[in-house]
């Protein structure tokens, strides 16, 4: 999947037209129809199923709050494959809603914002699409797609949200789309069957009895996932040449040498070109070293150790990230920008982006949000960070060797700390 892009001066980016805000709109059954039609041959390939737990209580015409994984490029299609006909409101990102296709997604009932930032219009939006289109609201509390294999870093105050909304709520868990079509993996699809299990796991009764905070957990339990342990359990075969592809996407770090951003996942092997070491991905997901100590065989024990290891900077203030980028900046539905080239740091303070000659300094503060909008691939044109508010997307492709896992994880740790810090010198207060 592509964007649209247009090379523009800063100048000619800052005179275009801002997003506008409108209503959702109530999705087209006919248009519904069709995109049921053009994933059937999809959901017929992965031999698609699921299992539903106290869905009873919702009723067919009664909308609801759908929650959903966020795995792969599939997950839009099992949703249809599950929920069709039940109409749906589709909460997507404004870079995905782009062009003519973000036109058709308006008529299917997709309404569009921004990742990661706080957004008050999209509340009034899903509440919209509830009590005056009367349809279910389909939402990916993600946003990203995972990295690991786990849950991408869940918000707080999604039980908040369950106790406005009032009505039920639903989660959907995928099995195997994470390996069918995983992010690091440069869009290379494999032949995996996938399910899903979808669950009511909470009706409007059971919301008002629980504390936001007895919801959150609710959430969080609902969302405890590991693919490659269910993978490795279950022993689901991905026996294919080119399974380890991009894997020094997620794994930047030698647990070996401690050198980061020299690991090259290519074929069936992982390798240091620092130290040398290397390991072979087997076809459950396993990593072993070829000579020696295999550190972690466990993908997700790996990335942990990399968490924990970001953490130890940021205690000891050393964290730093510090890069040349290519900027493309979004403002509308018009697609993306390039604006050329500017400069990004990340410290204890947050990002701090640089461009267009001085005229673009935007800061970023270390609290403005939970995790960071960083991926691979990023429509095709490369591994990206995304920071900005409601106002402007910035869409920055850093050069050299520089690991946008490492950024993300920074943000979720910095986050974290600051948040701990804010409600201490709140307690302390008198």
């Amino acid at each position: 999947m592509k964007i649209k892009t247009r090379e523009m001066s800063y100048d000619e980016v800052l005179k275009l037209p801002r997003l506008k805000h409108k209503n959702p709109r109530k999705p087209s059954r006919l248009l519904a129809a069709v995109v049921r039609i053009v994933c059937a041959s999809t959901l017929r390939k992965i031999k698609f199923s699921y299992t539903t737990e106290r869905m009873e209580l919702v009723g067919k015409r009664q909308p609801c709050l759908i929650l959903m994984n966020h795995s792969s490029f599939t997950d839009m299609k099992l949703a249809f494959g599950i929920f069709y006909p039940r109409r749906m409101g589709i909460v997507t990102s404004v870079d995905a809603m782009s062009g003519i296709l973000g036109k058709l997604m308006r008529l299917l009932g997709c309404t569009p914002t921004h990742k990661y930032v706080p957004d008050v219009s999209l509340l009034r939006d899903i509440k919209y699409m509830l009590k005056n289109n009367k349809t279910s609201v389909l939402m990916y509390p993600e946003a990203g797609y995972s990295f690991d294999g786990r849950t991408t870093t869940l918000p707080r105050g999604l039980g908040s949200l369950m106790k406005m909304l009032d009505v039920p709520v639903v989660t959907v868990i995928t099995q195997g789309a994470f390996h069918r079509d995983p992010l690091y993996n440069m869009l290379q699809i494999r032949d995996v069957k996938v399910s899903a299990t979808v669950k009511c796991i909470a009706t409007p009764e059971e919301i008002k009895e629980k504390s936001v905070e007895e919801l959150d957990a609710l959430l969080d339990e609902a969302f405890s996932f590991d693919n490659f342990a269910w993978q490795r359990d279950n022993k689901i075969s991905v026996d294919v040449p080119f399974r380890a592809d991009g894997l020094q996407r997620i794994l930047y770090k030698c647990p070996h040498c401690n050198t980061e951003n020299q690991m090259e996942g290519k074929g069936i092997h992982l390798t240091c070109h620092a130290c040398g070491k290397r390991w072979e991905m087997d076809e459950y997901g396993q990593l072993a070293a070829t000579e020696g100590e295999t550190e972690y065989s466990h993908i997700p024990d790996w990335y942990t150790w990399q968490r924990a290891c970001v953490r130890e900077e940021i205690e000891n203030g050393t964290y730093l990230l510090n890069t040349d980028v290519d900027i493309c900046v979004q403002v509308n539905l018009d697609g993306v920008c390039k604006i050329g080239e500017g400069h990004l740091t990340h410290n204890l303070d947050g990002f701090h982006l640089t461009g267009a000659d001085g005229k673009l300094d935007y800061k970023q503060s270390a609290t403005l949000s939970h995790t960071l909008y960083s991926d691979y691939y990023w429509y095709e044109m490369g591994d990206v960070i995304g920071i900005g508010d409601n106002e402007f997307s910035y869409f920055c492709f850093p050069k050299g060797n520089v690991s946008v896992t490492k950024a993300r994880l920074a943000t979720e740790e910095l986050y974290k700390i600051k948040r701990v810090r804010r409600k201490k010198d709140a307690s302390e207060k008198p």
